[in-house]
């Protein structure tokens, strides 16, 4: 009886399933794995939201398969050696696998398909499963990706998409095949039944108005879909469908953020070694994390003195998610105002992320920093004028900072200000450990602008 192995990685999730249909269509039964792969956690990306949310995933992905009469497979190991130990114990003699962008999948899928070729076994890789419009598919003349936004997302725009996919309605899993207990889960977070909740909701009540208020940071109106796109409970090119069908700049720009979101994809999947080397070198010589220990725990503990990037960065603690207004104003701060290496910052937020997101996370953090694909590379944002801006009101500040809780805007954006009795209402919030002045001067003179 003919099996095949759909390996499941960042795509966890039934409906609109290209590696899961096209083994169905092929196979009397399949198994369906996920591998639990220690590399990944000794890398840095075991944080603890991210491992709940993960948790929660697996268990809807079993649930669903359960329902159509299959279930999940899981083991813990070596990806490439748990893939062929399963494909020898089961007969499969096909493995289908949704193509990712790191080095470390690419790495991944290239030893995969060598081991499993010594083994008679085919691996097929499919495109367009963690993206809508597939790394590669748009390209310039005479490059292998777009390293400018604005070009691509014009030929984005215009490629078809094609048609999502319906969740299959019976799936065959072979007797006897083992798999280890899945983790222990809270049901906070969900999975794809979650997710696609989350998203029926976001169409009928906050995609509207997303042009006007996504960077309202008090107000809190993003789709906060990242988890979900990130592990794959969500299919980008069934969200790009469906927002499409909602009329509005609204819908607009929030397919335009998944169009950054492939856009990032195709930049590291041509340059992989972006992910940890200055996509466009501006021969920074960085304070380093040792270099500036102080501001560095300051930053992360959200203890700088500036009320806005200080909310930000305990939204982050608590949360692990934040705003990204907020990642922008506070990767500003810290590679531009405090002129602290960007690695040192995307490693801070991978560790807290719940949608730590390596293309996402490192570029985006390259793009603030000046040596990534930003065609204007010395911006910096001020804190206290975006403060004023996207918390007019404060309250955020006072949501997140509850030393400031009793200050009204705009001192409570500026509470070093205060004077006398005014000032004993910020309690022990700490004095700016950087003149904004004095780190923006020392910007230039590092990069040879003043």
């Amino acid at each position: 009886m003919h099996t095949s192995i759909v390996l499941f990685t960042s795509d966890l999730r039934l409906h609109d399933h290209p590696p899961l249909r096209a083994a169905l269509d092929g196979a009397r039964q399949i198994v369906p794995l996920f591998v639990r792969d220690p590399a990944v956690d000794a890398a840095g990306f075991a944080a603890p939201h991210r491992l709940a949310f993960l948790a929660d995933c697996l268990h809807d992905l079993d649930t669903g398969l359960r329902e159509r009469g299959g279930r999940l497979v899981l083991r813990t190991g070596e990806p490439v050696e748990e893939v062929c130990r399963t494909a020898a114990r089961t007969g499969a003699d096909e493995v289908h696998l949704a193509a990712d962008v790191s080095a470390y999948a690419q790495r991944r899928e290239e030893r995969l398909r060598k081991a499993l070729e010594a083994e008679g076994v085919r691996l097929h890789v499919h495109d367009t499963v963690s993206t809508a419009i597939a790394p590669g598919a748009v390209l310039p003349a005479g490059s292998d990706h777009f390293a400018v936004f604005t070009p691509y997302h014009r030929h984005w725009s215009r490629t078809p998409l094609r048609n999502p996919l319906a969740a299959p309605r019976t799936v065959r899993v072979p007797d006897g095949v083992e798999s280890e207990p899945l983790p222990a889960h809270t049901g906070k977070w969900g999975g794809e039944t979650a997710g696609r909740a989350r998203f029926a909701a976001w169409l009928r009540g906050g995609i509207a108005a997303y042009e006007d208020r996504h960077d309202d940071l008090a107000g809190d109106a993003t789709s906060k879909l990242s988890p979900h796109l990130h592990f794959g409970t969500l299919s980008p090119v069934e969200l790009v469908h469906r927002a499409r069908t909602v009329d509005g700049p609204g819908p607009e720009a929030f397919v335009r953020q998944l169009a950054w979101r492939d856009f990032h994809r195709q930049v590291l999947a041509a340059r992989p070694h972006a992910a940890h080397t200055d996509y466009r070198a501006k021969h920074d010589r960085w304070r380093t994390e040792d270099d500036a220990r102080e501001d560095v725990e300051a930053w992360k503990a959200g203890r700088t003195g500036y009320p806005i990037v200080d909310a930000a960065m305990r939204q982050l603690l608590h949360e692990g998610w934040m705003h990204n207004r907020g990642r922008l104003l506070t990767a500003s701060f810290l590679t531009k105002t405090l002129y602290v290496d960007w690695r040192v910052g995307a490693a801070h937020f991978l560790e807290l992320l719940v949608d730590g997101d390596v293309a996402n996370n490192q570029l985006n953090w390259q793009w603030m920093a000046g040596t990534g694909t930003d065609s204007r590379p010395n911006r910096v944002l001020n804190p206290v004028t975006q403060a004023k801006r996207y918390d007019p009101d404060g309250a955020y500040v006072r949501r997140w900072v509850p030393e400031l809780a009793a200050l009204e805007a705009p001192s409570v954006h500026e509470p070093w200000k205060l004077r006398g009795l005014d000032r004993l209402a910020a309690g022990d919030y700490p004095d700016p450990i950087v003149d904004l002045s004095d780190g923006l001067a020392r910007f230039k003179r590092a990069r040879g602008l003043d």
